[in-house]
């Protein structure tokens, strides 16, 4: 019993032994080669801003009181804060109460435009209030400009 006590501890001695030296075989042979690396990210990203220098982001534009038959304007500058061109596109959504998209139209003088990398434009956004709008006595729309890069 003691025979086999002892053959047992020189395997297991000689086991970790072996799995000792494969782990510094290992890392004594491990080698690697640095790749350098050079490239270009795609960044596609539009600012929407109250004033030329791209200081004062817009969040919300109150277009006041508005009457049938009547428009309303307001600039805003858009700037492309990536680094490719971009096409912009204009969309409107959530307009509550939903049927003021019946009464009320917003366009952009801007729709379609390139805008070069980093390069800054004057919009201007304009509201059309149809001359048979009623029962609209307040209403909310989300504006989404979007910048779709150019392939």
């Amino acid at each position: 019993m003691a025979m086999q006590k002892m053959q047992i501890g020189i395997v297991l001695i000689v086991g970790i032994v072996g799995v000792a030296a494969t782990v510094l075989a290992t890392t004594l042979l491990t080698a690697y080669q640095q790749i350098n690396n050079t490239g270009i990210v795609k960044a596609v990203g539009v600012g929407v801003y109250e004033d030329a220098g791209c200081t004062k982001n817009v969040t919300s534009i109150s277009w006041g009181i508005l009457y049938p038959d009547t428009n309303a304007n307001f600039t805003v500058y858009i700037k492309n804060e990536g680094n490719i061109p971009i096409t912009l596109n204009m969309t409107i959504s959530n307009w509550n109460p939903t049927q003021t998209s019946q009464y009320i139209t917003l366009s952009w003088n801007r729709e379609d435009y390139v805008l070069t990398a980093k390069s800054v434009i004057q919009a201007r956004l304009n509201l059309s209030v149809s001359p048979n709008v009623s029962e609209i006595t307040t209403f909310r729309f989300d504006i989404i400009i979007i910048g779709i890069e150019n392939a």
